[in-house]
């Protein structure tokens, strides 16, 4: 009988569309998961959305549509998005499925008749994008200590979950079992910052919103959502208060959780806790994976610096966003993404490393031995030395991997491969092929390639399974299961392999960031004015247009066509991205006096946030653009009416 493995991620937030920073949990999750599986292990991997609360009813309400047709919409995006990730889930799961809905209230129901949920005022600070309470000494500089936004003073009726009657029992059993929080900081952090200090009962119901799971036998309240989201992790599996299904007694208790560090706080403590008290086994591990931040700064809309998952995949494909999620964000530091990043790592490592030494090895067999795999023959210390890379790469692979390091379980792949590289410069097969007195010795040099090749491919089958399984079957490989790389023989001599193609073709940055500032700037207009309809003064007058001097102006490096101007707009020095370098050179525009849209949404075009927007008019005529300039006597500020 196969050994079980079950896994989950938290479950997406349905306020809005992922971005990449969200993105990296799911990759995570299923490199995991294609990792056990390929070990042999018979996997279920559950993720899903989480689709009630304040903020989701909030946004229906802005959107004019009912919160179920709002989180109907977002919801389908998440999977989407998951599903173009190759993420390889058994189920998605979403709390306004109608059996979570209804464990969800007989749990509740449940922890209510045994006295672990009581009726009382909840007095305190509410953060809603986080759907969190706080009390005040938990606030930093008087904002939400997770998120750094505002929080609103709340006093309501509720019911709390007495968390503090286990608060003991937990820290016992976390001190008990040192794997149970992974990486050993997020331990520390929540032993020391919340458990020691001592902890307070939990809200667990609402009653100034309706969109939420009602209890039953007080309906009007609604559940808590972090309660309602929690329980996702054993409704997926068919639990019920009532009874177990059989696929919960399987699959129960989780191996691993895959969450981020902001939400560590209600994973290793008042989930456990929710466990405890209903009777139920702890997971065995949960891992806080660290942020993607985009540059150096936490990804936020507000900031123009947000990243989608599918947009890069439009740019480098979906094996090369993985293989970069997976292995720049380190285990237990925050990773960083950019374009430039993108293009940096793709050409050095997919490109160079890994492409460049299948197609090379590929037309090699091809143009010496007609596509037939050669037989290997005597070794020479060089043949030895590469099987003992390969053997310590698969070693370091492995532990990497156990321990959910991908980015060090990666690594190990590429120093192999780079090892393979060298391999060719040393061995010089094309000289080789010159003289037939070399042709065996030709033979065994391809031969260690094309198994070093194989290698590698099945390593990065969790990483990047396309690409794997696309160099796998371009090298007619018999083997690509784990067991078979204890060996360096798994490559049939006499069969004929398949016509290389490249994999990875190098990207020229310069060209492809400009495709990608043009895919932002249609992007950005695109948003600035959707469509071409009547509109009434209100809408106008929502437009802030203001006159602003140019104070200083340059180039952006890598961009033949933004500008990047600085300009002060009565109020404050604010700059702005300008799509105009073909038509003004910098010194053209200093001193100048153009009017600003100051109230567009932020955004970031070619690493620079731009905080509004230049007008000018389209010569379609001359095939120019013409910049709006106003007379130099009008005030700095003036507004446009």
């Amino acid at each position: 009988m196969k050994e079980k493995f079950y896994l989950t991620t938290a479950i997406a937030y349905a306020s809005g569309k992922p971005h990449i920073g969200n993105t990296y949990e799911i990759v995570l999750a299923d490199a995991i998961a294609r990792w056990k599986r390929l070990q042999g292990c018979e996997v279920h991997f559950v993720t899903g959305t989480d689709e009630h609360g304040q903020k989701v009813q909030q946004l229906a309400g802005d959107a004019g549509v009912s919160p179920q047709e709002y989180v109907d919409g977002v919801s389908g995006e998440i999977q989407r998005i998951w599903d173009l990730m190759g993420a390889s889930y058994d189920t998605f799961i979403r709390t306004t499925d109608s059996f979570h809905q209804r464990v969800v209230q007989n749990v509740f129901r449940k922890l209510y008749k045994q006295g672990d949920i009581y009726k009382g005022e909840y007095q305190g600070m509410y953060c809603v994008p986080c759907e969190s309470f706080f009390t005040a000494t938990q606030l930093v500089d008087g904002k939400c200590p997770d998120c750094g936004r505002e929080v609103t003073p709340t006093s309501e009726e509720a019911y709390f979950f007495r968390v503090s009657k286990y608060q003991k029992r937990l820290l016992e059993y976390i001190q008990t079992h040192p794997d149970f929080i992974l990486p050993k900081s997020r331990e520390h952090e929540m032993v020391n910052n919340f458990l020691k200090p001592g902890l307070q009962d939990l809200c667990v119901s609402r009653t100034s919103f309706s969109w939420g799971i009602p209890v039953d036998f007080d309906p009007k309240h609604v559940v808590y959502v972090w309660l309602d989201a929690l329980v996702n992790y054993i409704t997926a599996l068919g639990y019920n208060t009532e009874g177990e299904s059989e696929l919960f007694r399987r699959e129960w208790p989780a191996d691993l959780h895959v969450i981020g560090k902001d939400i560590l706080r209600f994973h290793t403590i008042y989930w456990p806790i929710l466990l405890m008290a209903l009777g139920l086994p702890l997971p065995k591990q949960i891992l806080g994976h660290p942020w993607l931040l985009s540059g150096n700064d936490k990804m936020s809309k507000s900031t123009g610096n947000v990243i989608y998952a599918d947009t890069l995949c439009e740019f480098f494909s979906v094996d090369a966003v993985r293989f970069y999620l997976l292995h720049e964000t380190p285990y237990a530091q925050d990773g960083s993404i950019t374009y430039e990043s993108m293009i940096s790592i793709f050409n050095a490592d997919l490109a160079n490393t890994i492409g460049n030494l299948v197609k090379r090895t590929g037309d090699m067999i091809v143009k010496y031995f007609d596509g037939v795999i050669p037989e290997p023959a005597v070794m020479t210390p060089l043949e030895e030395q590469l099987r003992e890379v390969s053997e310590k790469a698969f070693s370091r692979y492995f532990e990497a991997m156990e321990h959910y390091k991908t980015a060090e379980a990666i690594d190990a792949v590429l120093q192999f491969a780079r090892r393979c590289n060298k391999y060719i410069d040393e061995t010089t097969p094309w000289v080789m092929a010159k003289d037939e007195a070399q042709r065996e010795r030709l033979g065994t040099v391809l031969y260690h390639l094309v198994e070093g090749i194989r290698h590698i491919a099945v390593l990065l089958l969790p990483i990047i399974p396309d690409a794997a399984q696309k160099i796998l079957a371009q090298i007619g490989s018999p083997e690509d299961t784990l067991d078979s790389l204890n060996h360096y023989d798994g490559m049939e001599p006499g069969k004929r392999i398949e016509k290389p193609e490249v994999l990875f073709a190098r990207i020229d940055e310069v060209k492809k960031m400009e495709q990608i500032e043009q895919q932002q700037l249609k992007d950005d207009r695109q948003l600035e004015c959707p469509e071409k309809e009547t509109i009434g003064i209100e809408v106008f007058e929502r437009v802030s247009l203001r006159v602003a001097e140019v104070i200083s102006c340059e180039k952006i490096s890598k961009s033949k066509k933004l500008l990047l101007l600085q300009v002060d707009d009565g109020e404050r020095k604010r700059q702005v991205a300008s799509g105009i370098a073909p038509w003004y050179t910098p010194e053209e525009l200093v001193g100048k006096k153009v009017l600003l849209v100051s109230n567009l949404k932020p955004v970031k075009l070619c690493g620079q946030v731009s905080e509004g927007m230049i007008l000018a008019v389209d010569d379609s005529a001359s095939g120019r653009v013409r910049v709006l300039f106003v007379d130099d006597e009008t005030p700095n500020g003036s507004s446009i009416r």
